[in-house]
């Protein structure tokens, strides 16, 4: 991430090998993306073949796939090649969705990414990707666009399919569990309660007898 947002923001960054130029800023900086996107898609997919699959690396997982689309993302948006409002949508749409992630994980609830939410971060790959190249050639800037338009719409689609598939399980986990504790408090309550009856029942009839072994 440093290096991608270094290579997006500095434009005076650049690789040289004596006077030879190596590679400017903005091919850097999709090497080093994509170098990124391939590893974690390449996890993905060890960790499924070898069956090394963990709840840590579920959650993991896609907090690591949003660093890295959001770092891209804020940085092109510093240098002006994506509009502010777009980015934040995407990202808002990450928060929304990692936040719902958080609440079912404590609630026991494992959630995995469907199909929308892999489409979606294929086309995030892409439209970043294309919105790099379109720093050398503009021509490129109007598919870029569109790819980030997808991004949006598989963004916000997987995100109501999340939602609509979890939120009513987790709110349902969530009511269950308070009630339990509701219940569990009532009958500690009563237990108190009865305990200290039977205590003043106890010291009632000792007093009782006191006074019936000691009269006047």
């Amino acid at each position: 991430m440093p290096l991608l947002v270094a290579a997006l923001v500095q434009h005076n960054l650049t690789l040289h090998w004596g006077h030879r130029l190596l590679v400017a800023n903005d091919f850097f900086g999709l090497a080093v993306f994509l170098a990124a996107a391939f590893t974690d898609i390449l996890d993905g997919y060890l960790a499924r073949r070898w069956k090394q699959v963990t709840t840590v690396g579920t959650l993991l997982d896609p907090i690591a796939d949003k660093l890295l689309i959001s770092a891209a993302l804020i940085s092109l948006v510093e240098i002006r090649l994506l509009p502010g409002w777009l980015v934040i949508l995407i990202i808002g749409r990450e928060f929304a969705v990692s936040g719902l992630r958080s609440i079912a994980a404590a609630e026991g609830y494992t959630i995995k990414a469907g199909e929308l939410g892999k489409s979606k971060m294929a086309f995030q790959v892409v439209g970043v990707a294309l919105v790099m190249l379109s720093i050398r050639w503009s021509q490129l800037r109007p598919y870029a666009l569109m790819a980030m338009w997808a991004v949006v719409i598989f963004g916000l689609a997987s995100a109501i399919d999340y939602f609509r598939k979890f939120w009513r399980k987790v709110d349902e986990s969530i009511k269950m569990r308070r009630r339990r504790e509701l219940i569990l408090l009532e009958r500690q309550k009563r237990r108190l309660e009865h305990a200290l009856k039977g205590r003043r029942s106890v010291q009632s009839a000792e007093s009782e007898s006191a006074s019936i072994r000691h009269p006047g």
